[in-house]
């Protein structure tokens, strides 16, 4: 085996087991203890307004409050990503590394996807008012 290779059996799937053992109980506890961040049951007659979809989802509404065109735009994001490892002109990586030189195409692409939907999500989530009319922290 080369000396630029570590070997990981048994001791790192060792310390796995570990770790998923403790965040899936730390997750149960949590589960068990902190109550969900539920809205009362659905009334016809108060309806909230906006109505805001779940913070994972956000962002995808607020693109959609733009223009109804706009959900293939996340559908297209999908599909590159997807056909990220296939991506053309992009070296095969030698080893993991952070960002590396010769794959700055994806990485501009991953780091770009990652700030517009955080910036869609912080904007749906805290500068929407009523009739999705733009506030500052309302």
């Amino acid at each position: 085996m080369s000396d630029r290779y570590i070997n990981s059996d048994p001791v790192f799937y060792r310390l796995i087991r570990r770790c998923v053992a403790v965040v899936t109980v730390v997750v149960l506890t949590l589960a068990v203890l902190v109550p969900a961040p539920l809205q009362p049951a659905a009334d016809i007659a108060h309806v909230p307004n906006p109505s805001r979809a779940a913070w994972f989802l956000v962002w995808m509404q607020e693109l959609v409050s733009y223009g109804t065109v706009l959900i293939y735009l996340p559908l297209l994001v999908a599909v590159a990503l997807v056909l990220l490892p296939w991506w053309p002109g992009c070296a095969v990586a030698q080893r993991a590394r952070w960002l590396p030189d010769d794959q700055k195409a994806v990485n501009w692409l991953v780091i770009g996807c990652s700030v517009i939907i955080l910036g869609l999500t912080l904007v749906a989530l805290f500068l929407r008012g009523e009739n999705w009319g733009l506030v500052w922290f309302g």
